[in-house]
């Protein structure tokens, strides 16, 4: 059995650490509002992107659409960009995420495909590479910035624009988590490569307007697409950001209130361990005046 000593250090201990944690909390919900506005603030624009290219898609013939949006005609190579948080301590946040692209991966390994990785954030890169690290061909650490931007975004999607002009892949796929509340972060996967026109978000009403392009709508498109990539990567970086604050803000609550619950249990041993040390010690005290 423990020390009295030994019990007021694990107390004093255990109270350290619950005010850590009550002070992590606090700078998660802090920072969660603003990401959580940025975040909700890009689900517009992403759409809307969407919406155009639907339009214009509409109006090209398959022989004038740019390469991004028709793909290779193959199906055989699959670039997986994973984009986790860059920390811990979020509960399960970089695990759901790094498990949804797992069961990806061996669907695509199971029907004989090959595939290949890219991580963007530091916790999956750890998660990922336990596994598959002989898959993982590019690592982005996003450590150092202060708060995601679209120059981030603009880097990973030139990355991958580059390496599918170098023929390196078929499809690619990101993988990330959409925030929905504090308590609730969805793991997404979305195919940015080729770029699928999101016919079912945008009905075209039948009297709808004949438009005419200028330049052709395949010249608009080769623009137009490789800015909704990096579109659709900074909504995924955002949304990524606003999850994490809320899963830490949850993860550092359930801490604290564990600290508060073990603080409560050491004490009631601590005092029950004194007192019985008391009561022994006033027992040795009267045995000994009895024997006198």
């Amino acid at each position: 059995m423990a020390s009295l000593k030994d019990l007021r250090n694990r107390i004093a201990s255990v109270k350290a650490t619950q005010k850590i944690t009550k002070a992590m909390q606090m700078v998660a919900a802090a920072k969660l509002r603003r990401a959580q506005e940025a975040a909700e603030a890009a689900r517009p624009y992403s759409q809307r992107m969407g919406a155009v290219l639907a339009n214009i898609a509409g109006a090209v013939s398959g022989g004038d659409a740019p390469a991004l949006m028709t793909g290779t005609g193959k199906d055989d190579t699959h670039l997986l960009v994973v984009a986790t948080a860059e920390r811990g301590l979020c509960g399960g946040f970089n695990s759901q995420i790094a498990r949804l692209a797992r069961e990806h991966i061996r669907r695509l390994q199971a029907a004989g495909k090959t595939v290949k990785i890219i991580t963007v954030g530091k916790k999956g890169n750890d998660i990922l590479r336990r596994d598959y690290a002989a898959l993982i061909i590019d690592r982005i650490e996003l450590r150092d910035a202060k708060q995601v931007g679209f120059v981030h975004a603009d880097m990973i999607a030139r990355k991958v624009i580059t390496l599918f002009n170098q023929g390196a892949f078929d499809v690619c796929t990101l993988f990330y988590s959409e925030f929905k509340s504090v308590i609730s972060q969805i793991p997404t996967a979305q195919q940015i490569i080729p770029a699928a026109a999101p016919a079912s978000d945008v009905k075209v009403a039948a009297n709808s307007a004949v438009y005419e392009y200028e330049p052709e709508p395949g010249e608009i498109l080769a623009d137009l697409i490789p800015r909704n990539i990096k579109v659709q990567i900074f909504r995924a970086l955002l949304e990524n950001a606003a999850g994490e604050m809320g899963a830490k803000m949850s993860a550092m609550d359930n801490a604290t209130r564990n600290a508060g619950d073990m603080i409560n249990r050491l004490t009631i041993t601590y005092n029950r361990q004194r007192q019985a040390q008391i009561t022994k010690e006033l027992i040795e005290i009267i045995s000994g005046a009895e024997a006198l």
